[in-house]
C-alpha cells in the first residue's frame, strides 16, 4: 500500500445449504506456499513431485492450496523429494506469500475466532484503512525490503496483491504478500473496504 511512511474456532461452520466449510488455517496456508514455492523453484511438475513423496497427486494439490493436516510423516517426505530440510517447509516469515486465507461463513449468533496470521518480533506495524470506489485501479509503491503487507477485506471485493498475479478477494479474505515489490488493488463494479497491516522490518 502506498502511504506517507516507509484461538481458533472449535467446530467447523455450516454454509447455507448444509455444506460444511471449514475456517482456513494460516499454517497450513503458509505451509502449501512453502510447498508450493520449492517446488516451482525446481521446476519440478506436481506430478513428479508427487511420486517421489510417495503421496497422491490430489493430496499435494490440497496441501498446496492451503487444504489439509499434513502429518510430520508427509511434510518429511516431501522435503527429501524437494531435497531441503524439513524447517524450511515450516518457515514463515521467509516467505512472503502471497498466502490467500479465504474468509468463513458463520450462523447468525455463532461465535468465531480465527487465527489468520501470525507477525514476528523485530517488525514496526501500521495498520492502515483503504477504501477503493468501483472502477478503481491504485498501483503501489514497493516498501522497503522485507516489508509484508497484509490485507483483510471487511467489504465488497477486489484484485490485489504482487502486480505480475494480483489474487480475487472477497469479504472476509485475508491475503498476505511481499509489500517490498510492485503492488496494485484494482476494483470491478464494487467498492472495497479494506484494512492493511504493513509489517517493516525495523533497522537497527
Amino acid at each position: 500500500m502506498s502511504g506517507p511512511s516507509n484461538g481458533v474456532p472449535d467446530e467447523p461452520v455450516k454454509r447455507a445449504g448444509g455444506a460444511r466449510r471449514g475456517p482456513a488455517s494460516s499454517t497450513a496456508a503458509a505451509v502449501g506456499a512453502q510447498i508450493r514455492r520449492r517446488r516451482e523453484q525446481r521446476g519440478m511438475a506436481s506430478a513428479e513431485l508427487a511420486r517421489r513423496a510417495g503421496i497422491g497427486k490430489a493430496t499435494l494439490s490440497g496441501l498446496e492450496a492451503g487444504n489439509g493436516n499434513p502429518t510430520i510423516e508427509t511434510l518429511d517426505a516431501l522435503a527429501v523429494a524437494l531435497r531441503i530440510p524439513l524447517t524450511d517447509l515450516l518457515t514463515r516469515d521467509t516467505d512472503p506469500g502471497p498466502v490467500h486465507v479465504h474468509g468463513t461463513d458463520l450462523e447468525d449468533g455463532e461465535l468465531g475466532r480465527e487465527l489468520l496470521r501470525r507477525i514476528s518480533s523485530g517488525n514496526s506495524l501500521e495498520i492502515w484503512r483503504l477504501r477503493v470506489p468501483p472502477h478503481q485501479e491504485v498501483n503501489g509503491v514497493p516498501h522497503a525490503t522485507g516489508t509484508i503487507e497484509h490485507l483483510l477485506v471487511a467489504a465488497g471485493e477486489l484484485d490485489a496483491g504482487p502486480s505480475e498475479a494480483p489474487v480475487r478477494l472477497v469479504a472476509g479474505d485475508m491475503l498476505a504478500f511481499a509489500g517490498d515489490a510492485p503492488h496494485v488493488y484494482r476494483t470491478g463494479g464494487r467498492a472495497a473496504d479494506v484494512t492493511v497491516v504493513i509489517a517493516s522490518p525495523v533497522v537497527s
